[in-house]
């Protein structure tokens, strides 16, 4: 037996004793039955009760630190927000046993008839969370300029040099390296608060309530205000028309000033441009964390998803002066290389070529 599934079995064996000893009127019906795996090292398990099932999570302490999670699940919860409820943890075994919300996410949810409904609802509920300013036991970091500035070298480091393998030259690191400054200090002016930071339509769920759950929210930080809005928008799984997405940040900049965590005299074409940019900072990291998920870890179905992001990106820096010189090199010179090693992304990036 392999050690995944060793790892499986000792999470089993962990969450039938404690719920032996804890919840004796919870007695498991089944073996552990895989959900799903993430981007980190995380796996979900259902375990199928008599009455109902809890998910079982196998965070390998060595790889992954819960505290974050449970302090932040248990604020959240506090707070009003959906989320799971802990109802078991062993941070020396990196074992946790969730509340199980089921298998409905909102992405197969998603359709023409169904999204302003589903994406209004997913904005109040993240109003509502960007409101949760207090995590007892657990500082959230700051989302400052040093890792705003390292997320977007993860482009320069693993896409362009690693994936891609192009060096760039002096001049051509230093429109990367200007552009970067250019857009840590733009997202910096905006409110801070608090951020999930992988808000989008595989980590939102519908319950049977009817309201928005949300997971996958350990790595939360205090940051820009428009983060989430970006991630939940422009998503890196579905695409929607541009001008609804503006239509849907205008809505979004409503229910903040109604929330009164947006400044009155911030107008829509303000917050406009704080989502343009912020959209920037965020899309050269994920291209750059999907090349490094293949490469570094062996998941290569995130390289799939590489063109839409990039198509975001370029779409995001094109209307505004300052970032011009980062456009003109994504376009002549890192986008070329691409699509040499990826042809069939030229249908939905071919336009951008100069």
């Amino acid at each position: 037996m392999g050690d995944v599934d060793q790892r499986a079995a000792q999470l089993e064996s962990w969450a039938v004793q404690w719920l032996a000893r804890e919840r004796p009127d919870c007695r498991p019906a089944g073996s552990l039955l895989t959900v799903s795996g993430d981007a980190s090292f995380r796996r979900y398990f259902r375990l199928p009760l008599a009455d109902g099932s809890l998910v079982a999570v196998d965070a390998p302490p060595d790889k992954e630190n819960s505290r974050p999670f449970v302090a932040i699940a248990r604020a959240l919860r506090a707070h009003g927000v959906h989320v799971p409820e802990v109802v078991a943890a062993d941070f020396d075994l990196g074992f946790m046993l969730l509340e199980d919300f089921g298998d409905v996410l909102l992405r197969p949810r998603l359709d023409n008839a169904s999204v302003d409904a589903l994406y209004t609802r997913s904005m109040q509920t993240l109003v509502h969370l960007l409101a949760c300013d207090d995590v007892p036991g657990y500082v959230l970091p700051p989302y400052d300029r040093q890792r705003l500035m390292d997320e977007m070298a993860l482009l320069r480091d693993w896409f362009v040099a690693r994936y891609l393998q192009i060096e760039l030259d002096t001049s051509q690191q230093a429109v990367l390296g200007n552009a970067f400054a250019m857009i840590a200090d733009e997202v910096l002016a905006q409110p801070q608060v608090f951020v999930h930071r992988d808000y989008h339509s595989r980590n939102l769920m519908l319950l049977a309530s009817g309201e928005i759950g949300v997971i996958d929210f350990q790595d939360a930080v205090t940051g820009p205000v428009t983060y989430d809005l970006v991630s939940l928008l422009r998503d890196a799984y579905v695409v929607w028309p541009e001008a609804d997405v503006a239509r849907w940040v205008r809505q979004f900049a409503g229910l903040l000033r109604k929330g009164q965590l947006l400044p009155a005299d911030v107008d829509d074409a303000t917050f406009m441009r704080w989502f343009d940019w912020m959209g920037a900072q965020r899309h050269l990291k994920v291209v750059g964390i999907f090349a490094r998920l293949s490469i570094r870890d062996g998941k290569h179905g995130y390289l799939e998803d590489i063109p839409l992001v990039f198509n975001y990106l370029l779409a995001e820096i094109q209307g505004y002066p300052e970032l011009h010189a980062l456009s003109d090199l994504l376009r002549s010179v890192i986008l070329p290389a691409y699509l040499r090693k990826k042809p069939e992304a030229a249908k939905m990036l071919g336009h951008w070529l100069d």
